[in-house]
């Protein structure tokens, strides 16, 4: 693999190379995504939090009849009921997955059980604590998530504040996310420490992303101080669970507290399908491009960085522009031309 200014353990780690991972978005990450972001050089996560294993494993099958380069698969064992996350690991298991990135609580049994079998961990976290927890559970790499980051968010602290104090605490490579996605945020993260970015709100905006192309609209036309952290959007999730959205509807005209919300206290009012699945209003269902019915009220899941995103490009024009521009800025700052 040729070196580039870019290169970091990160690279090495997962065999991409650039340090650029596309977040495993629940949903909008599927196999068209990933194998796009794959293509370009940087690493793709498929979001297959609560998915059915034989989704899983075709999705998986679908990456890798378009690209033979390595990306992973995002799944959450602690808001996941046991039963599933057991059957979602299997299949990614089965197939051999390169790595698996998970998120929320640390849990140090699907760690053991990843790595056993020979796949690369990482862990999505937002606290320090939790970083040294997900390092002493065996993990490969830790993401650390600021509180400006999109859909669920796990921590209270901004991704300046956060990611150098994660990178002093852990030894090993530490991916930025939350606030990132351009060429400067890029560079920023590996000057605050970092060995590289994880972004979601940047790829969800593209053309290969899975969410719906209402959404895609909504994150281009939002500005940074169009989005707001709530738990309102609380069925499907434990109690406490914030998220990060554009404020739609179902925002405005709650008549609810932002905060202090729980799954038990909304009624199951159907505002529109998947396929033959009902979604209900106040879940974390964002829309996608195969559901029908009131989008709008949907969570529109985006991160502060929205405001920076004018437009939806392919994935691989949004890859080659973060890492071009980081480059030319590092080289910019390192006294060359």
């Amino acid at each position: 693999m040729t070196a580039t200014p870019l290169h970091t353990p990160l690279c090495d780690l997962l065999g991409c190379r650039y340090p650029i991972l596309q977040a495993g978005m629940g949903g909008p990450a599927r196999s068209g995504l990933v194998a796009a972001v794959a293509e370009a050089g940087a690493y793709g996560f498929l979001g297959m939090v609560r998915e059915t294993p034989d989704l899983i494993r075709a999705e998986i099958d679908a990456v890798r009849r378009r690209t033979e380069r390595p990306f992973g698969v995002n799944l959450i064992p602690s808001t996941t009921d046991p039963d599933l996350f057991a059957a979602e690991l299997r299949a990614c298991l089965e197939r051999r997955v390169h790595s698996l990135c998970f998120f929320w609580d640390v849990v140090p049994d699907a760690v053991a059980r990843a790595k056993a079998a020979g796949c690369r961990v990482l862990y999505q976290v937002g606290s320090v604590e939790d970083a040294v927890r997900a390092e002493d559970a065996g993990a490969d790499i830790v993401v650390a998530q600021g509180f400006e980051a999109g859909g669920h968010v796990r921590g209270t602290v901004t991704s300046l504040v956060l990611v150098p104090q994660v990178c002093r605490a852990v030894a090993v490579p530490v991916a930025a996310s939350g606030g990132f996605a351009d060429g400067a945020g890029l560079a920023a993260a590996l000057a605050l420490g970092a060995a590289g970015v994880h972004c979601g709100t940047a790829f969800l905006a593209t053309e290969e992303s899975f969410a719906h192309d209402h959404h895609k609209r909504r994150v281009v036309e939002a500005g940074s101080a169009d989005t707001v952290h709530t738990d309102l959007f609380a069925i499907n999730w434990p109690p406490r669970s914030p998220v990060r959205v554009i404020e739609g509807a179902t925002v405005r005209d709650s008549g609810r507290p932002l905060h202090g919300n729980r799954p038990d206290d909304f009624p199951r009012e159907v505002i529109g399908h998947e396929g033959d699945r009902p979604i209900y209003r106040y879940s974390t269902d964002s829309p996608l491009r195969n559901m029908t019915g009131d989008l709008e009220a949907m969570p529109l899941f985006a991160g502060q960085v929205a405001g920076a995103i004018d437009g939806i490009r392919p994935a691989a024009e949004v890859v080659r522009a973060m890492a071009g521009d980081a480059e030319a800025i590092l080289r910019r700052l390192g006294g060359g031309r």
